[in-house]
């Protein structure tokens, strides 16, 4: 009797006894509780001011880019046009913005362009510089200019990290760069089936 207890008792540790978790299974890194990315006040693309709460009831998806980046900024565009579409009629609950690092040269009208390319519901937000940095604080980003042959060929280095948003707006999710749309598309049903 005794070795079917410890057997029982071995299983459940193991496996878990009871209901089933409902604790999602992500396959990016979990960041909910983190004190930061609790708010923003920028301007999207047509000119109207935004903020984090504008984007309550849909999974909002944030990275920062710019318009003249070379590789991470438009595979990261890329990746979630393409999750969008892999997650069908979900994905008219997934909101996408890219925030500037380069408010110079990222216009309202260049960032319309620019991020829309791929999906028409897709958003670039912008600012003064002031607002950026500040955003950038409030998310943990790194940004720096960095020069180029003539004063307008500069880059921006950045952090390349995506941030993922419940409809309740909180800050759950940090995609790292290059794990493409499946994770994307996984991670977010888990979130719309736990906000649900």
């Amino acid at each position: 009797m005794r070795a079917v207890f410890s057997l029982v008792t071995a299983l459940c540790l193991l496996g878990g006894c009871g209901a089933p978790s409902s604790s999602p299974s992500f396959q990016s890194t979990d960041i909910t509780g983190a004190e930061l990315a609790r708010s923003f006040q920028l301007v999207d693309h047509e000119g109207r001011a935004r903020s984090l709460e504008d984007f309550r009831g849909k999974v909002l998806v944030v990275f920062f880019g710019f318009t003249h980046c070379p590789d991470v900024c438009p595979t990261t565009l890329g990746d979630l046009a393409q999750a969008r579409r892999k997650l069908g009629a979900q994905g008219e609950q997934v909101q996408v913005a890219m925030i500037t690092v380069d408010p110079e040269r990222d216009t309202p009208e260049v960032l319309k362009e620019y991020v829309t390319a791929l999906d028409p519901s897709f958003v670039g937000l912008t600012g003064t510089p002031e607002q950026i940095a500040q955003t950038a604080k409030e998310f943990k980003v790194f940004y720096q200019k960095s020069e180029g042959g003539t004063p307008d060929s500069y880059s921006v280095d950045h952090s390349s990290g995506t941030f993922v948003f419940d409809p309740q707006g909180r800050i759950r999710l940090l995609v790292p760069y290059g794990k493409g749309a499946d994770v994307y598309v996984h991670d977010i049903e888990q979130l719309l089936v736990t906000s649900a």
